[in-house]
């Protein structure tokens, strides 16, 4: 329909998490109106993107180089370490200013429909790393979701006789949510999570 490079634009853009056929066109017709020297600078900011970021040797968090910078961190504390599923997910976390250990990224949840099994997962890595860590604690943060939910009790088992303390966080009603609109897993979840007010 269009012509052959901006046509192979669009289908790249297509190809995006989120982008679909519209925005993917949107995206493109933008860039056509752009100066050329900010499209040729997006476009060195994508080759630089993908040639300079690795994953950390430790947890498999974004790097740039060896270790990610807050497994560089001397300052974190190195017993305790929470689990997600996704390097994204370190941002929420390290937003709410409440966690000062490491991390362990899993790159993913079991999700055997998708043919997404544990040797998908950095599971083995973060089993390795307790030893020698002198891990007291690990955080199970992922998803609240079935498939999060089955990779937490999974990781959970297999932690178990390994004499760490695993916990889970907790899940409930969000800040400024009202009771009649929460479903009924969610508001169980909240019931169960309670805990003492103090007086």
């Amino acid at each position: 329909m269009y012509t052959g490079p901006l046509q192979a634009l669009i289908d790249e853009l297509g190809r995006l998490p989120g982008i679909g056929p519209k925005s993917a066109q949107r995206i493109a017709f933008h860039l056509l109106k752009v100066a050329p020297e900010d499209a040729r600078r997006l476009a060195a900011t994508i080759v630089t993107m993908t040639e300079r970021t690795t994953l950390c040797a430790r947890c498999f968090n974004v790097a740039e180089g060896g270790l990610c910078s807050i497994c560089d961190d001397p300052g974190r504390e190195p017993g305790v370490l929470c689990v997600v599923e996704d390097p994204r997910d370190i941002v929420a976390v390290e937003k709410t200013r409440e966690f000062r250990g490491r991390y362990a990224v899993l790159h993913g949840a079991l999700n055997p429909l998708e043919g997404i099994g544990p040797d998908q997962l950095k599971v083995r890595e973060l089993l390795d790393r307790i030893g020698p860590e002198q891990v007291t604690e690990v955080i199970l943060c992922t998803n609240p979701n079935l498939e999060g939910e089955a990779t937490a009790m999974y990781v959970a088992r297999l932690l178990g006789p390994l004499g760490v303390a695993v916990t889970r966080i907790a899940s409930g009603l969000p800040v400024g949510g009202d009771l009649e609109y929460a479903d009924e897993l969610t508001l169980g979840r909240a019931l169960e999570g309670r805990r003492p007010v103090d007086v």
